[in-house]
């Protein structure tokens, strides 16, 4: 059994002026505070001498390396991304940035904003523009039924309402 698997889809390069000021003002948190108190931490437990049994170099140097990653990974990502943030003139159709209230098959109410990858969080009502779920609302309008393949199954969904304001 090979472990060799394709490489994933690259994300949308899109981001709501919400998440991407979310992105920056991690970045800013990562490199004003929280590396250089690392690194100052580190720089003590150096200090304390032989750096092989030094259990909180060790922590350190691994805290570093995960700081400088995720550094690297969010200078790149805002490099690439384009924020949207304008408002379509069609209301009633959903675009990037919509929020969209739904009702599945089963009656159950869901509201979700279409964003970009890097700010999805499906608890907060937040999904990915290559989501399966906003690739079948995008383009639609109000009252329009939908069919979404999802892992548990095929289900119809009714746009209740879109609207471009929380």
């Amino acid at each position: 059994m090979a472990r060799w698997r394709p490489p994933t889809a690259k994300s949308s390069p899109h981001i709501t002026a919400e998440g991407h000021a979310r992105l920056k003002a991690e970045f800013d948190q990562l490199w004003r505070v929280r590396r250089p108190e690392v690194v100052r931490a580190l720089a003590a437990a150096a200090a304390e001498g032989d750096r092989s049994e030094n259990a909180e170099y060790q922590y350190r140097k691994k805290e570093l390396r995960e700081i400088d990653a995720r550094l690297k990974y969010l200078t790149t990502r805002l490099q690439e991304v384009t924020v949207i943030d304008v408002r379509p003139r069609d209301d009633g159709k959903v675009y990037f940035g919509a929020w969209v209230e739904i009702v599945d098959d089963e009656g159950n109410e869901r509201c979700y904003r279409i964003v970009g990858a890097d700010e999805a969080d499906a608890h907060a009502g937040l999904i990915s523009v290559d989501s399966p779920v906003a690739r079948a609302l995008l383009g639609r309008s109000e009252g329009d039924v939908v069919e979404v393949v999802l892992p548990a199954g095929r289900q119809q969904l009714e746009i209740l309402a879109v609207r471009y304001r929380p």
